[in-house]
């Protein structure tokens, strides 16, 4: 995305645009209205990527457009990104630049940012990380007592404080904490993610039992919805995701929400019955749950086959989409047993053609 594409007076206009074009996208399927919800339209992005642009004695921040991707195109404040970064965006330049070990083949910096004030930033380099350059980062770290750094440099990874922070997201006035680790998936809105959060919980207003949930990441819809369902088993492949969920769990005080390390393929494979249960599903005692509803937050090759057939083996499904396309395709699938009964955009990255959707279906009385 381009600076210059963040246009908060035509914010209006482009989510007017974004749903129509998914109306288009998905007039095939008999769905209910949708329900849009919009962003702010500026500083809503909570981490953000710049290019280190050197040019004589002084450097910027720069993005590149696709369609030109040799030309920087420097960028001194990014609107779209939260109003912490757009404030340490300088000040991290004016405290680098004059330090020739800390300035010297920087290539770019990595901002991660929390809606309580807490920043990590990741210092990436075309040459190793030493001693001296430890040494002149720990004061830049003194220097910036709200933030947290980490140097990357030919696969090193060096870490001055600490690798992540904890986000606080408040749905339904209550407030939730997660830990969000540099690197790892995070929702990047956090405005938008407070409402997914608050919508999940709405469309599961009426459910009861167990629930089942594919690709939970760091917990997010996890630690929210456990108190609607007596038991959660949930699934994620990445260990360090999986590291950020148990934590969140336990800070939040969750006690029946168990988190198995396996890929949605083994657990589909699994629980289909087309292979022993392993022993870590056994451990979550996912023999003896009986989900109600189950969650899927896919990645943007959607569900594949053998998900789709467990899923459709159960009565109520929340599914959270970040390609419609891939969605569609599912729905289709999902159509001869179920049918949804809510339907919702998230506007998730405004000014771009992405866009979250979530859909609540409900299986059909003869199916």
């Amino acid at each position: 995305m381009r600076p210059d594409q963040i246009q908060p007076e035509m914010y209006e206009t482009q989510l007017q645009e974004k749903q129509a074009k998914l109306a288009e996208l998905m007039a095939s399927l008999s769905l209910p209205a949708m329900e849009v919800f919009a962003s702010q339209p500026s500083h809503y992005r909570m981490r953000a990527e710049f290019r280190i642009w050197h040019d004589g004695d002084d450097l910027y921040y720069a993005m590149f457009d696709s369609a030109d991707p040799r030309t920087p195109i420097r960028t001194d404040q990014f609107l779209a990104a939260s109003s912490l970064i757009n404030e340490l965006m300088p000040k991290l330049l004016d405290a680098v630049r004059d330090i020739p070990v800390l300035r010297y083949k920087l290539f770019q910096v990595d901002f991660l940012t929390t809606t309580t004030g807490e920043a990590l930033i990741s210092l990436l380099y075309h040459k190793p990380i030493d001693d001296e350059w430890n040494a002149a980062v720990q004061e830049l770290n003194d220097a910036f007592p709200a933030c947290h750094f980490i140097g990357r440099s030919r696969k090193k990874k060096q870490i001055i404080t600490r690798d992540f922070v904890m986000e606080t997201l408040t749905v339904n006035g209550q407030k939730f904490h997660y830990q969000q680790v540099e690197n790892s998936f995070t929702q990047p809105n956090a405005g938008i993610s407070e409402k997914m959060l608050e919508w999940a919980l709405d469309v599961t207003k009426n459910a009861s039992g167990d629930l089942l949930e594919m690709y939970c990441g760091n917990g997010n819809f996890s630690i929210p919805l456990a108190r609607r369902f007596d038991r959660v088993v949930a699934t994620e492949i990445s260990k360090v995701s999986v590291n950020s969920a148990q934590l969140n769990i336990a800070i939040n005080g969750m006690h029946n929400v168990q988190v198995v390390k396996m890929a949605s393929e083994d657990v589909s494979s699994a629980l289909n019955g087309d292979v022993e249960l392993p022993k870590s599903l056994v451990q979550a005692g996912v023999s003896e749950l009986t989900p109600s509803v189950v969650l899927v937050d896919p990645p943007r090759s959607g569900l594949d086959d053998a998900t789709v057939e467990l899923i459709r083996k159960i009565d109520f499904i929340l599914y959270i989409s970040c390609n419609p396309e891939t969605l569609k395709a599912n729905l289709e699938a999902l159509s001869s047993t179920h049918e949804v009964v809510r339907y919702a955009m998230f506007d998730q990255f405004p000014y771009t053609h992405h866009v979250e959707t979530g859909v609540y279906l409900q299986r059909k009385v003869s199916a």
